[in-house]
């Protein structure tokens, strides 16, 4: 694994095209970027976007003052939902899609990532024209291609042959379908995890489900987020307000968005819907008398993370094997089927 590392780390037309996953989950790129996670020896610390297996060390980093960079979205969200981040600082640099931060001889750009809102990918370039990057957790759709890479490092949510979805049919459709058909019974519990269900809401608004969406405090404080960066997610109620126990407590129509976490402790004896991105057998499947999982995921699924690499025709390719385990067959998988050199970094999963 070592022999294969170096080889990933040297090749590419200058020193700075290599990049790599620590052991500690940082994605390094060139000489001064660290991705979702603390590195002491890079300068700066990307966060790629607000889901807490990408804020890694981003506490320590803020208090050992290294320079962090995010989308304004992604610090909104951060600022949210992990409240006691100290992320108002000087060491928080806010960054657009598309611009550029210069420093030593390399620069960094942020480019959009279809994932949840503020996600992005990460590219870093030296004045020969090296270039590496990092997707950070991202869909097909939506997601540009990082052309031109002498090394990219992908993410491998769903990196196993198995991890496909291939319904041949449209899971968005079918969800407001479900919705709306349960909608005639009373109030829908929907259960998901932050950014999916704020995509979820702009759904439902965009197809004209006019119901109050009712939720509690801290899935209503992330739709407002999202909301201030262009989301349009309709009528919005907390669920502690005088409308929103009305609308729960008597079960009337309405939909009520509540966090995975309390899918065992609310909404128990109405329609319910979970979504997830880990069901591959079914678009929809009934689990419980009047509970429903969808199929419905903000990553790529295995079948879409060989499309992006093959679109995006990097030199070489480093799946991340920190965040979850299917990294090395991620790897193998790439090699075998595109004929681009791929190795799994760190080399054992934590």
């Amino acid at each position: 694994m070592a022999c294969a590392q170096n080889r990933l780390a040297t090749g590419g037309r200058s020193e700075l095209a290599k990049a790599s996953v620590s052991e500690a989950g940082a994605v390094l790129l060139g000489n001064s970027v660290a991705c979702d996670a603390f590195d002491a020896d890079r300068l700066f610390h990307v966060v790629t976007h607000a889901h807490a297996d990408h804020l890694a060390g981003l506490r320590k980093s803020l208090r050992s003052g290294k320079k962090v960079l995010m989308t304004a979205a992604t610090r909104d969200l951060v600022e949210v939902i992990y409240g006691s981040l100290p992320i108002n600082g000087n060491t928080v640099e806010v960054m657009d899609y598309g611009k550029t931060l210069k420093h030593d001889g390399e620069q960094v750009t942020l480019v959009k990532a279809d994932h949840i809102l503020g996600a992005a990918q990460v590219l870093v370039e030296d004045s020969t024209g090296a270039r590496v990057a990092y997707t950070g957790d991202f869909r097909v759709e939506g997601t540009e291609p990082l052309l031109d890479c002498d090394v990219m490092v992908v993410e491998a949510t769903y990196g196993n042959p198995l991890c496909k979805r291939s319904f041949g049919l449209d899971v968005k459709e079918l969800l407001i379908s479900l919705v709306e058909k349960n909608l005639r019974y009373g109030a829908v519990y929907v259960f998901g995890y932050y950014g999916k269900l704020q995509e979820i809401m702009q759904l439902l608004h965009n197809a004209d489900v006019s119901v109050p969406f009712v939720m509690p405090e801290m899935v209503f404080r992330v739709s407002k987020v999202c909301e201030q960066h262009g989301m349009r997610l309709g009528n919005l109620t907390l669920a502690s307000a005088k409308e929103g126990k009305t609308l729960l407590d008597e079960n009337l129509p309405c939909v009520a968005f509540y966090h995975m976490n309390a899918r065992n402790s609310v909404g128990l004896n109405a329609s319910r819907i979970c979504v997830s991105g880990w069901e591959f057998h079914s678009p929809c499947r009934q689990i419980g008398e009047r509970e429903h999982l969808v199929a419905f995921s903000d990553h790529a699924d295995f079948e879409g993370l060989l499309e992006y690499v093959e679109r995006c025709k990097p030199k070489r390719v480093i799946t991340d094997n920190y965040r979850v385990s299917h990294g090395a067959t991620l790897a193998k998988e790439i090699s075998r089927r595109l004929g681009i050199p791929a190795v799994a970094m760190p080399g054992r999963k934590r």
